[in-house]
């Protein structure tokens, strides 16, 4: 073993200096938590060079008094913590006393500051943990702080580092980070003299989203506000539909700390379960607020992970928030278009704009003979809008007076052609009186259609098409009004009316449906209260409809008894798997028993599940119970009441009669919370009336 030395304090330094400065962006870090302790509410960043040759951090802080300033650059100096006690309590964003003295060991540095309660500034330069100066200086209250050639005197660090864009994208990452914790500041950022971040300070979080991220991702959020117990939850959440591919977009902040936890990228995530596909991950920004006893942030020298005292409250308090969040601000997907279409550049003409051709007097055109052939020759090749009024020929007619109101009315086709207010009031009322008597006319055949059909049927009368459904307080005409216990209820919703089921009832307002086809023998299309149209999976509606009723009536016998049990053979750790928890089995409604020999037996099955269905569902559930991929029970019903659901949902491609798929259409309007089936998949999208007029240029 070789001696045993004491190292001097500037090696010391240079050691204690790789734990606190890894890279530029470090030094950001520390400098702008400095400034936000110190009650700046306007903090600049400008680098150079990724950060490696050029630094500044100036705030409008409270400043530090010219007696203070050496003291700040020694190690473990620090005006945030005095006692023991205090480290049980941390409030501030630093607290070690470490940053100042490690950044001026590895760099050139220069402060300027100036307390609010002095009249002089003060200027002091320290190079490698050496003083420089300490001169007096002309300067705004507060502080900058101006860092030159990083690892200046240390090639071996300097060269780790990477080249100056990934610098700087790093810096620019953290600045985002401090951003989104701490809306109230108004924080600019210049990189290589450009401006690339600047928010207001206005203490709204969306703003500084807005800032950061843009208007596409702030526009597509969900906002949560939940307290449960001593933990403040608030922020804001993406929709399900704009799931990512990476947890990158996930952030928390405790206490106005940026961290990365565990606990709430579980918490968040199982929030989302059942409503966003596998594979994707949600996007948040939220802020929670804990009590600083629970709370331990001096566990890692960056400062970015924290453990608590307990993580269940934690846990619970970010799930129950996201969750009420999903419930109350998710909607259903809406379809939108592009906004340039043909119709939309055919509105934008303007018919009157050359109307003076026809209302004003014909100017005389020159001759063609008095224009020279190159120029003539020049004109041929010279690209030329279209106008309508070019063909007029009006060098002979004479201009009469004429009052637009006497204008004959037009071919409302031609978008070119000049309308009267005249002709246009006297077209809307021949069209209004040619679709009312064509809604006559189809009445009256409609009825002579199903009054001949009752007839050679013997089909008891109803005066309605057995397509449409419709529910409806005051009717315009004779139409079936149907109500809840009216309704058609067919066998694979048959046990909707549960008391104890979780499925809603419906609200007060009466709402209109009307069925108007099923495409591809997959999707319901559905026309709402003459305003929407309802684009509905059934697969997808049907899957979720029984993973729900499932949830809800997991503790009653909701079963369906087999005249003949069914046998199912396992190999021999699928069938020691399922022996071993046939409660599970017995939770999904199957009556399950042991048959010996690596067989089971089957009894009874949900009654959702068909028969053909039960012997691959009991032999795919036993081998995920095989596979261990989940340890806990509640995880494990979860996805034995997905894989019932999806086993025993209609199938897309399978014939449906109208009646199913309006049962299907009614559920769902009568459980709005209902968007997602169990994987994640959207189950309905919404085509306005308003979007779709306004491709059709009638708008």
């Amino acid at each position: 073993m070789g001696v045993i030395n004491v190292l001097d304090k500037h090696i010391a330094e240079l050691i204690a200096a790789g734990e606190v400065v890894e890279r530029p962006s470090s030094v950001i870090k520390e400098l702008v938590e400095n400034s936000i302790d110190a009650g700046a509410k306007n903090v600049t960043v400008e680098i150079k060079h990724g950060g490696t040759t050029f630094m500044r951090v100036a705030d409008d802080g409270c400043g530090i008094y010219r007696d203070d300033i050496k003291k700040a650059f020694l190690r473990h100096a620090t005006s945030k913590v005095k006692t023991a006690n205090d480290l049980d309590s941390i409030a501030t964003l630093g607290f070690r006393g470490e940053a100042l003295a490690s950044i001026s060991a590895v760099s050139r540095l220069q402060v300027i500051t100036k307390n609010e309660n002095e009249d002089t500034g003060s200027c002091y330069e320290i190079e490698g943990g050496g003083e420089i100066s300490l001169e007096d200086a002309g300067c705004p209250t507060g502080t900058t702080f101006v860092i030159r050639d990083l690892f200046y005197n240390i090639p071996a660090r300097s060269k780790f580092l990477k080249k100056d864009v990934a610098e700087g994208n790093a810096v620019s990452a953290l600045m985002d980070k401090i951003v989104l914790s701490h809306p109230e500041v108004a924080f600019t950022f210049i990189r290589d003299g450009k401006q690339v971040l600047r928010t207001f300070g206005d203490g709204k979080l969306l703003s500084a989203i807005y800032s950061v991220f843009g208007k596409d991702f702030a526009k597509g959020l969900i906002p949560v506000d939940y307290t449960l117990d001593s933990v403040s939850v608030k922020g804001y959440i993406s929709k399900p539909i704009n799931a990512r591919p990476n947890r990158n977009m996930q952030n928390f902040f405790i206490n106005g700390r940026f961290v990365k936890t565990r606990t709430g990228m579980a918490a968040l995530e199982e929030a989302y379960k059942g409503s966003i596909m596998v594979g994707k991950f949600p996007s948040a920004v939220l802020q929670l607020t804990v009590p600083y006893e629970i709370i331990d942030v001096n566990v890692h020298p960056a400062k970015i992970e924290v453990r608590f005292i307990n993580e269940r409250p934690v846990f619970d308090a970010i799930y129950h928030a996201v969750k009420s969040a999903l419930q109350q601000g998710d909607v259903r997907k809406q379809v939108t278009f592009k906004e340039n279409t043909a119709f939309n550049e055919i509105k934008k003409v303007n018919p009157f704009t050359n109307a003076q051709a026809v209302f004003s007097k014909a100017e005389s055109k020159p001759p063609v003979n008095n224009v020279k052939p190159a120029e003539q020759k020049a004109k041929a090749y010279e690209p030329k809008s279209y106008n309508p009024f070019d063909e007029l020929d009006l060098k002979d007619e004479k201009p009469k007076p004429i009052s637009i109101d006497d204008l004959k009315m037009t071919d409302s086709s031609d978008p070119f052609e000049i309308y009267s207010k005249q002709a246009i009031r006297k077209n809307t009322e021949l069209e209004q009186k040619k679709a009312e008597f064509s809604k006559q006319k189809f009445e009256k055949a409609e009825q002579l259609i199903l009054k001949a059909a009752q007839q050679e049927d013997n089909l008891p009368n109803r005066e309605n098409p057995v397509n449409e459904v419709i529910v409806e307080e005051k009717k315009p005409y004779k139409e079936v009004v149907m109500t809840k216990e009216e309704k058609p209820q067919t066998e694979i919703f048959k046990d909707k009316e549960d008391k104890n089921d979780t499925i809603t009832e419906l609200p007060k307002e009466q709402t209109k449906l009307r069925f108007l086809g099923e495409a591809f023998d997959t999707y319901i299309i559905v026309e709402k209260n003459d305003s929407e149209i309802l684009i509905i999976d059934k697969h997808a509606a049907h899957e979720r409809i029984i993973y729900e009723k499932l949830k809800a009536n997991a503790d009653k016998q909701n079963v369906q008894y087999l005249l003949a049990p069914v046998t199912v053979t396992l190999d021999k750790t699928d069938y020691d798997a399922a022996i071993s928890n046939l409660d599970m089995f017995a939770k999904c409604s199957f009556d399950v028993e042991d048959f010996g020999n690596g067989t089971l037996l089957v009894r009874s099955a949900p009654q959702y599940l068909a028969a053909t269905e039960i012997a691959d569902c009991i032999a795919e559930m036993s081998g995920y119970i095989a596979s261990g991929k989940k340890d806990i029970y509640a995880e494990k019903m979860d996805w034995f009441y997905h894989n019932v659901s999806c086993r025993s949902a209609i199938k897309a491609g399978n014939k449906s009669t109208v009646q199913e798929l309006m049962d299907i259409a009614w559920t769902l309007e009568k459980n709005p919370q209902i968007k997602y089936c169990p994987h994640g998949r959207p189950i309905c999208i919404v085509m306005t009336k308003y979007e779709i007029e306004k491709q059709f240029g009638r708008l």
